[in-house]
């Protein structure tokens, strides 16, 4: 279990986990290895989750018409900036444990067979493992690394039904301790300022998930996108949504850290969809530029990961 090392340190930065675990630099690559979703199908629901537009988190590269080795290899010349660094494959768009073991072996495998793919990072559904796949990451991540990371987007249940998410916080509970349980790797999303949630309800959040053995979570603003229910809904009803300033998420985003377990580590903060998606808000900052902020911010509040935990 990691913890924030230096007292120069404010909160647990998911760089310095992956600095510690490898010799070289690591980056993610992301995958679209053409899988759906039990909300999309009608197995579930359909229509999906009311604020989701896959093509907003899909680099260029990534294209599910494409090999897994192929996308893995355009990642690689993507990012050739660095020489020497290494690679994660991210399965991240869809739900990326829907499917058989069998098929979703392969997927996986195939992606660790490149000789600079050093593990995976599997995005999917609270509701979409079982342990036949969990015993399955279990033991690969014994040979490589591995994380799987749960989009919960809300720990309540309220707020989790009007986005059409099709199960409860309580499921999502539950598979991050199966999960972790078993040794793997585990991470967590959320999604601050969702419809109807208050400042409160947000902070919430960060009780909440601190009681959970999360290796880490990645935090965003709600962005409001071209093609989304929730992009009608906020035209038809915008007193249903708060939409923070960038200033006034900086201080949000510094509440919830300090409410925050200090052993989690942060790997995201803010979201940046591609340009001519975002209806709203549009801060026009890059994410770099915004945690720059937030560790002045931080600086000048004395604030600290973890400081109101437990």
């Amino acid at each position: 279990m990691f913890i924030i090392q230096n007292t120069s340190d404010r909160y647990l930065n998911y760089n310095q986990v992956l600095k510690s675990e490898f010799s070289e630099r690591v980056q993610k690559i992301s995958i679209n290895a053409g899988f759906t979703c039990p909300n999309r199908d009608g197995s579930k629901g359909n229509g999906g989750c009311t604020y989701c537009n896959n093509q907003t988190f899909s680099p260029e590269y990534c294209k599910p018409a494409k090999t897994i080795t192929q996308q893995i290899e355009e990642g690689i010349d993507f990012f050739k900036k660095y020489e020497s660094q290494i690679y994660l494959a991210y399965f991240q768009s869809y739900t990326n444990t829907y499917d058989s073991l069998d098929k979703l072996k392969a997927i996986y495998e195939e992606a660790l067979s490149h000789p600079k793919v050093v593990g995976i990072v599997v995005g999917t559904r609270p509701d979409c493992v079982n342990d036949e796949i969990l015993d399955y990451f279990a033991e690969l991540s014994r040979r490589c690394y591995v994380m799987v990371e749960y989009g919960i987007e809300s720990t309540d249940d309220r707020t989790l039904e009007f986005i059409n998410r099709r199960h409860d916080y309580a499921c999502a509970e539950a598979a991050i301790r199966k999960t972790a349980a078993r040794g793997i790797r585990t991470g967590a999303h959320l999604i601050l300022g969702l419809p109807h949630e208050s400042r409160e309800t947000v902070l919430s959040h960060a009780t909440k998930i601190s009681k959970l053995p999360l290796t880490a979570i990645k935090l965003h603003q709600l962005q409001l996108v071209k093609n989304t229910k929730m992009a009608r809904q906020y035209a038809e009803n915008p007193e249903w949504f708060k939409l923070y300033t960038a200033d006034e998420y900086i201080d949000l985003i510094i509440d919830f850290i300090e409410l925050l377990n200090p052993r989690i580590a942060v790997e995201r903060m803010i979201s940046q969809s591609p340009p001519g998606f975002v209806i709203a808000p549009d801060w026009g900052l890059k994410n770099f530029e915004f945690i720059v902020k937030v560790e002045k911010r931080l600086a000048q509040r004395n604030a600290r990961q973890g400081r109101l935990y437990g």
